[in-house]
């Protein structure tokens, strides 16, 4: 062990090496990506821009569209970069910042999905009292709550990886600092690691879902209830939007990371995408085509953005043209 000297760098291998695959992958992930940044954005603004879209839920939802352009670019663009590039290195330092965000922002999502399954409860359940109960300050303090555990958490992996020892291969099998990959090529034990991993990562993984279901226990008990079957669809058409991201997104992560170290595969790699990439692309898509105020107030902000743009030109043509 005195003779092994300390990997600075890390190779990422990718979704493929092969040459002919990388610009069909740049192309395809780099639409992935405006379309991700743009329908998110979308979402932020028409929430900000439209007094209709000031409850909890949309709060949590603006949030969540935030969270979820930050997930992605902490991922995608060095993946981009890679593609066109024949070293497809990533520096030691680089590799734990981005191992770090991107669990910071993966514990983000997980704790607003469960949030957001908290604020559908209220709403059904105790329709009355909703207001009162998801206060302003209420859902401050369940936010501020979602992000600090979030960070801790991540810092505590981060730090545990950087205590290890890697001497061997520096190539990860996978295309970004994930640390199930980065924990297979160190050459010291990783116990304290999986050990760590499957107590309080399964932990912090597994208290946010067991949230959501026991929400969606109560609301089911309550629409139940409900005498119209016109009630109970629309008590249903409200959670329907959250249901399908939560399923995608919980469904992914228990494939990849419910399972022993040593069997971590390319299939892992393509189900990661899942979770990372196009979960926080269709989120947009599943919260505006499920839902009727939001798609209103998508079609407000585009209105608004017509107007704007059709403002401007006919400034420019008469500054150009005269009156």
């Amino acid at each position: 062990m005195s003779n092994l000297t300390r990997i600075t760098e890390f190779i990422l291998f990718g979704l493929s090496s092969r040459p002919e695959d990388q610009k069909p992958l740049f192309a395809l992930f780099t639409v992935i990506y405006l379309v991700t940044l743009i329908g998110n954005l979308l979402i932020i603004l028409a929430i900000q821009s439209d007094p209709q879209l000031q409850s909890p839920m949309y709060f949590f939802l603006r949030v969540l569209s935030l969270a979820d352009m930050c997930y992605t670019t902490v991922i995608v663009p060095k993946m981009m970069v890679n593609f066109l590039s024949e070293k497809k290195t990533i520096s030691y330092a680089e590799c734990l910042t981005q191992m770090y965000f991107f669990l910071v922002f993966g514990n983000v999502d997980s704790y607003l999905l469960s949030v957001m399954a908290i604020d559908r409860y209220v709403a059904i359940c105790d329709p009355l009292h909703y207001v009162t109960v998801m206060s302003h300050r209420l859902c401050g303090l369940l936010l501020t709550f979602s992000i600090i555990f979030s960070y801790l958490h991540s810092l505590l992996h981060v730090l545990l990886v950087n205590q290890l020892t890697f001497c061997a291969s520096n190539v990860i099998h996978h295309f970004f600092c994930d640390v199930n990959p980065v924990l297979k090529l160190s050459c010291s034990s990783t116990f304290v690691n999986e050990v760590v991993a499957k107590t309080e990562g399964m932990a912090s993984v597994m208290a946010p879902f067991i949230c959501i279901i026991v929400s969606y226990l109560r609301i089911l008990l309550t629409v139940l209830k409900i005498p119209s079957a016109t009630g109970k669809r629309k008590a249903f058409s409200t959670c329907s939007s959250h249901l399908t991201v939560v399923t995608l997104f919980y469904g992914s992560i228990s494939y990849v990371y419910f399972q022993p170290l040593s069997s971590y595969t390319v299939k892992d790699r393509i189900a990661t995408i899942n979770y990372t990439v196009l979960t926080s692309m269709l989120n947009p898509f599943i919260y505006s085509l499920r839902n009727k105020d939001m798609k209103q107030g998508l079609e407000k902000l585009i209105n608004k953005i017509r107007y704007q743009k059709d403002r401007l030109s006919s400034a420019w043509s008469i500054k150009i043209h005269g009156p």
